[in-house]
């Protein structure tokens, strides 16, 4: 009997392999059982080879398995693309019409079984059905998929389930795959993506204004929002571009409302005048930039971490910034809200630097505590202001008072030109050398609030794995299984990738025994980051950059070719 099974559901766009999948991860969560889930799509409506994996095991899961344990191919090319990555103990569940002559086949007739419309609730069953899973979790997952739509449709569904169990339950041959009983006393828990978790994140935090143009893979974090903008008081609204979305955002931002923008690297190449305006203005405003593979369009439905030297340098002139880079789906929460409240304490531009796999990989976590949240008040206190009110008076620290414009007796002035103390243009020399100088000085308030990598494992380990943002989850993998092997293996992680403060990591990077550092990128943009921050060298770099998310598999090939190199 194993606990840790993978499984890929392939076939093209429109099929319903996305349902199968989505219905399977709530049913197991309902049961108490540990999932991680991720998807793999071509950028069209229908057509392409896509696949949803669902891994299921004994313990907290972050990353999906590289070999199949039980594939559902919804077509023949499924078989044919994925036949290398399965197991020995495989099951291949295909059409009669379709399914190959290979032991752990298992031809099933699907046209027997219900209307195809509804063959991905036959699959289901199967699934359930192999998986030792009740009917009862799966029928509840699909009713409240189509409870909404007609009695008749709801009993069709049940119909097809019952009747592909009775089916599975003759010609389903012995297997290894049937899971504990783990349905009692299961806590409660909710199944999100990172991108939902960004969207509840940026709401507990305050957020009361998002502009977006629709661009993949951030997209889903603003229909995320919208489902809850009623009953959260916040306005998302859909510009022309993405120029039009990020001075709208500054414009509420300028305004009172806290707010953001979602994009990916396409678009954000659109928004930088729209930061260094925002700098300039010193107006709050949050970038979420989920990553992709460019330059251009790329693969607009893979993942890379190839933006972060991008983000760290976009916008013309000199001015401060702080860039997150969640590792996780608690992380993604926690930090956009923390992001949110940096963004308005230091009226600087803040960067949320996520990617694909992030933001399509779901989990089960346990609900979030918004009680650990203050979500954000924009403004200062027009009370605590000595007139006459300079918006830009100039402080040590770098913070000027923030009146909101029309809430108080003050005339609140900004402008994008530089400027003087009370926010009108100015081309004297000295004054524009101070206000260069107020505005760098937020850079100090921003590395007193910095957040210090994660260390797991023993400081001055044998082999210390570096990584920042949505590595975390293959590289924490990797570590255990080596540690299981007997070496003595530790992982640093960065959610805050700038600025970094060397005090924070440095003697951990100096007192390790070998550091590699891992990023999907191709050139090791954080390992050079690193080094120029700190003069610490990452000879030994693990870098990928076709387009797939890291893998402990993938990890554990690579470290050793490392070695041997």
């Amino acid at each position: 009997m194993s606990q840790d099974i993978q499984i890929l559901i392939g076939g093209e766009a429109g099929q319903g392999l996305v349902t199968i999948g989505q219905l399977l991860a709530k049913a197991l969560v309902r049961s108490g059982r540990e999932i991680f889930t991720s998807q793999s799509y071509h950028s069209r409506i229908r057509g392409g080879h896509n696949t949803f994996a669902l891994r299921v095991g004994p313990a907290p899961l972050a990353a999906s398995r590289d070999n199949i344990d039980i594939l559902v191919a919804l077509n023949a090319e499924t078989v044919e693309l994925h036949q290398a990555q399965l197991t020995q103990r495989a099951l291949i569940i295909a059409d009669a019409n379709t399914a190959p002559n290979t032991a752990g086949a298992i031809p099933v007739p699907f046209a027997q079984l219900g209307p195809e419309k509804l063959w991905n609730t036959a699959a289901l069953a199967l699934l359930g059905q192999i998986l030792g899973l009740p009917t009862e979790p799966l029928q509840q997952a699909v009713d409240e998929m189509f409870g909404h739509k007609q009695a008749e449709v709801l009993a069709e569904n049940r119909k097809v389930m019952k009747k592909s169990r009775e089916w599975a339950g003759q010609h389903v041959p012995e297997h290894p795959f049937t899971l504990a009983d783990r349905s009692t006393g299961a806590a409660k828990r909710l199944l999100l993506t990172g991108n939902q978790a960004i969207a509840l994140g940026a709401l507990a935090g305050g957020l009361k204004f998002c502009a977006f143009y629709p661009m993949t893979p951030a997209t889903s974090i603003v229909i995320e929002l919208i489902s809850h903008a009623d009953t959260m008081g916040c306005i998302v609204e859909q510009a022309e571009d993405e120029i039009a979305a990020i001075n709208m955002a500054i414009g509420a931002s300028y305004a009172g409302a806290p707010a953001m923008v979602a994009t990916s690297g396409g678009g954000f190449a659109l928004m930088v005048e729209g930061v260094s305006l925002a700098a300039m203005t010193e107006t709050p405003v949050l970038v979420v930039v989920g990553q992709r593979p460019g330059p251009a369009t790329g693969m607009p439905t893979c993942t890379e971490q190839a933006d972060l030297e991008f983000v760290l340098h976009a916008g013309h002139g000199e001015f401060p910034r702080a860039i997150l880079a969640p590792g996780s789906i608690e992380e993604c929460w926690s930090l956009t809200a923390r992001a949110l409240g940096l963004t308005e304490h230091t009226q600087s531009p803040v960067f949320l630097l996520t990617d694909q796999f992030l933001a399509d990989s779901s989990r089960p976590v346990t609900p979030f505590d918004g009680d650990t949240v203050t979500p954000v008040r924009a403004g200062s206190d027009p009370q605590k202001v000595v007139p006459p009110y300079r918006r830009y008076y100039l402080t040590p620290d770098g913070l000027s008072p923030r009146l909101l414009p029309g809430l108080s007796e003050h005339l609140v002035v900004a402008d994008s030109d530089e400027h003087n103390e009370e926010g009108h243009l100015s081309e004297d020399y000295g004054l524009r050398k101070a206000m260069v100088e107020k505005r760098l000085g937020k850079l100090e308030l921003l590395k007193r609030q910095a957040l210090a990598p994660t260390l797991n494992g023993a400081r001055g380990a044998e082999l210390l794995l570096v990584c920042w943002g949505s590595s975390l989850g293959p590289v924490r993998e990797t570590a255990e299984i080596l540690r299981g092997q007997g070496q003595e293996v530790a992982t640093l992680h960065f959610s805050q990738v700038w600025p970094l403060v060397p005090e924070q990591f440095l003697d951990i990077l100096q007192a390790a025994g070998q550091v590699v550092c891992i990023e999907g990128n191709a050139t090791g943009q954080f390992a050079r980051l690193i080094r120029r921050e700190t003069g610490f060298a990452i000879d030994r770099r693990i870098n990928r950059y076709d387009g797939l998310p890291f893998t402990a598999g993938y990890l554990l090939e690579h470290l050793e070719k490392s070695a041997a190199a």
